[in-house]
């Protein structure tokens, strides 16, 4: 028989060749960087973006403008005292107020404690007289309150004590993120302590090897670790939000698991089927390393468009995962081959097995070598056993047989399912998460919704900024004047409005209270009134006079509004790059088009249920959360470029499989059969890490970090199995050859050399196939 021609290696074969040949350099340089980075970021430490750089818009002019105005901003907390049946005037009322304020006064943490019944004192008595504010603030830097704010809490709640029969409770900055830490905290330490030794368990089964099972965890825990570090570092240039971390943890354990996964199974594919450890090794980077290679860089691509979405909170956030997926496909195409190509067959060793190797080493020295020691070396595990030599699922055989015999009738059936399932996408509200969307059985949050009903608008109210030469000249203080009168006349706005200076008197801030609760609709409409009317006819019409309107609504507006005039840039760029990288990758139109069009499907289906979910309300008490009628306004765009990145991660595996087979001369209908049954079980495995995972982070408090993990977890279900194992079958199918169409004049595209002919065996069907040596 002639024999195959061999390609010329591709990238990812010639990185493997190297890499297993110097096995522990591919290593040592690994674990230095990792730990070099590591330390380097623990040192450097990570810079947070600040109020005025996560703002947009007006918002964000406003908080530079109170950046640079040398403000004296505390942490400003607020006690309240509220009886259902007591009124401010009577004397246990009185009585409770004045303990609070002596309290407070006891306190060196605190300073310019103000009573409700001071000379002066404006709106910190409810209108119906059944609540009261002590407003005081914390010394020292505000970013450092919460660190400080415990002994100020327990002497309120000495004083709750002492008064059983009235509320009395502390909200404000400071004691917020102090029970904010405690509470996220320790979710997240879980979700960090669970996210490990679920995945290493998800693996032990799909591999029936402890070994198998702990190099892809540990390589992309290590990668996790290191991407943190360069993180850290480059947040002195790019300053890092809040939940850049947390994305690099949960990005980084699904692309690092992925993609050697996807490696390690083609290796232990080709050593099931006779191949030499060279030749395994190699096969599966020409094959399962190039697609890799091409997820990667597709996933990198997606990440990428959230640079264009004009919020540094997404650039930071795109930069931490553009970060740590590098890293974790660098990983995969140099230090696993150079581990395999150490471990050879020692890869499928179980713990047992392991155990009894490191006996025999021990007893090396003794020249003995006892024969039980070495039968457990060489006994395949009880899973190995259980799973067998199949190479190819039956159960994904079972599913494929009618998507495959009734292509059309499969395709219709699954596209309209998942459109069915994206409907509701199309009523979508956002809004940022807000303290209101807390669980509500915290106390903190029980503070909150108290005061907010009592004090409308109190917690978060309107910031007015002016910026003037001299905010004491008569003509500005009389339109700062005007400003307040005609925003209590409208109704819209309500006391305490309170008003600050800086010290070189060049910029006001007036603290506005809003109608409703900070986030709904009324708020919204307020803040318009606000902004376009009463400002244009108070302060804003004064020459040399700037203005602006921040503060959580205002917030919330901007950031809306900005990302809906940056979304079609973002997904232009992320779709566009994408396609061009398909059409490169398989030289194929159709499958470069498919490609978009199926991960598209699979976005909106999981926009569908989201909205189902936590706008609409279901499942609630399953899932522990109090729907807000609203999705987090960030998450829409960062989950049309994490799914798409993720969802291509199956996508480049699968039709890489199918390619390859389609090049030993095997027709397409037969090589999507044998291309999907033969990847299903990598596939499955995969999604099951990622679905893992993913829940974990669906179990934690804050509802927009619940929201992501139901997103990411429902579109990866979906994905991997309605979309991967249905409607890709069936359209391919349906396509037939076309599948590869390329018209002339792009004949001109390079070729990556995508697929080993020599990766599977040859074509077992009723024409010969080429031989494979």
């Amino acid at each position: 028989m002639t024999a195959y021609p061999n390609p010329r290696p591709n990238l990812a074969a010639r990185a493997a060749q190297w890499s297993a040949g110097r096995w522990k350099t591919a290593t040592g340089a690994w674990l230095a960087v990792v730990i070099v980075a590591a330390l380097l970021g623990a040192i450097a430490g990570t810079v947070k973006l600040t109020d005025a750089e996560q703002g947009t818009g007006e918002t964000a002019r406003g908080e530079q403008i109170l950046a640079h105005a040398g403000f004296k901003t505390p942490a400003s907390e607020s006690v309240l005292v509220q009886s259902r049946t007591l009124t401010a005037g009577d004397p246990r009322f009185r009585a409770a107020v004045a303990d609070v304020t002596g309290a407070l006064h006891g306190q060196r943490q605190t300073e310019d404690v103000r009573s409700p019944y001071a000379a002066g004192a404006t709106g910190q008595i409810s209108a119906d007289r059944h609540s009261a504010l002590v407003l005081f603030d914390m010394r020292g830097e505000a970013s450092s309150a919460d660190k400080r704010v415990e002994p100020v809490l327990r002497s309120v709640g000495a004083v709750q004590r002492a008064h059983p029969g009235l509320t009395v409770a502390e909200f404000g900055e400071a004691s917020a993120a102090h029970a904010l830490n405690d509470t996220i905290g320790k979710d997240f330490s879980s979700a960090e302590r669970l996210s490990v030794p679920i995945t290493f368990a998800i693996l032990l089964i799909a591999f029936g090897a402890f070994v198998a099972a702990g190099v892809p965890v540990l390589l992309a825990f290590s990668g996790v670790l290191g991407s943190i570090g360069l993180s850290a570092l480059l947040s002195h240039v790019f300053h890092a939000s809040d939940s850049t971390s947390s994305v690099i943890l949960l990005m980084g354990m699904a692309v690092g698991v992925d993609y050697s996964l996807f490696y390690l199974k083609r290796e232990r594919e080709e050593r099931a089927r006779g191949a030499s450890p060279e030749t395994a090794l190699a096969r599966a980077a020409a094959g399962s390393g190039q697609a890799v290679l091409i997820s990667g860089g597709t996933v990198l691509i997606a990440m990428a468009g959230m640079l264009f979405a004009g919020s540094k909170i997404f650039t930071s956030i795109g930069i931490g995962a553009m970060i740590v997926v590098f890293l974790a496909m660098v990983g995969s195409l140099t230090v696993l081959p150079a581990l395999l190509g150490k471990l050879g067959d020692r890869v499928d060793r179980g713990l047992v097995a392991v155990l009894a190797a490191g006996a025999l080493a021990v007893l090396r020295p003794l020249r003995w070598r006892p024969q039980f020691l070495q039968r457990l070396v060489e006994r395949r595990t009880w899973l190995q056993r259980a799973k067998g030599q199949g190479g190819e699922s039956r159960i994904w055989g079972f599913v494929l047989r009618p998507a495959l015999r009734f292509p059309a009738l499969a395709a219709l059936g699954s596209a309209a399912v998942l459109v069915v399932l994206g409907l509701p996408a199309l009523g979508m509200h956002t809004k940022l998460s807000g303290f209101s969307d807390l669980p509500k059985d915290l106390a903190i949050v029980k503070t909150y919704d108290r005061i907010q009903a009592a004090f409308p608008g109190a917690n978060a109210p309107a910031q007015v900024v002016i910026k003037a030469p001299d905010v004491d000249a008569p003509p500005v203080r009389s339109a700062i004047a005007q400003l307040r009168r005609e925003s209590l006349a409208t109704g819209l706005m309500q006391n305490p409005v309170q008003t600050f200076v800086n010290p070189s008197r060049t910029v006001a801030r007036v603290a506005i209270p809003l109608a409703g609760d900070g986030e709904d609709a009324r708020s919204v409409h307020a803040l318009g009134v606000l902004r376009n009317r009463i400002i244009p006819a108070s302060v804003g019409g004064l020459p040399g006079v700037e203005t602006a309107v921040t503060g959580e609504t205002a917030g919330t507006h901007d950031f809306n509004q900005s990302n809906k005039s940056h979304a079609p840039l973002v997904f232009a760029f992320v779709l566009g790059l994408a396609f061009l990288l398909m059409l490169v990758m398989f030289r194929s139109l159709v499958i470069a088009a498919t490609a978009i069009v199926l991960n598209l499907l699979s976005v909106g289906a999981a926009y569908g249920v989201l909205v189902w979910i936590f706008q609409d309300g279901h499942l609630q008490g399953p899932l522990g959360f109090h729907s807000t009628g609203a999705i987090v306004t960030w998450l829409p765009l960062f989950l049309f470029a994490v799914l798409f990145g993720l969802s291509m991660d199956y996508h480049v595996f699968i039709v890489s499989r199918i390619k390859e087979l389609r090049e030993q001369g095997v027709p397409t209908r037969e090589a999507v059969a044998r291309g999907i049954r033969g990847t299903a079980s990598t596939v499955t495995s995969a999604a099951a890490v990622m679905v893992a995972v993913f829940a974990i982070f669906a179990s934690l408090s804050t509802i927009d970090i619940k929201q992501m993990g139901v997103g990411l977890a429902v579109a990866v279900l979906l994905d991997a199995t309605l979309i991967r194992g249905v409607l890709l079958p069936a359209t391919m199918t349906l396509l037939g050859e076309r599948n590869w169409y390329l018209p002339r004049w792009l004949a001109w595209l390079p070729r990556l050399h995508g697929s080993s002919h020599g990766a599977s065996p040859g074509y077992r069907g009723g024409d010969p196939a080429p031989a494979l040596d």
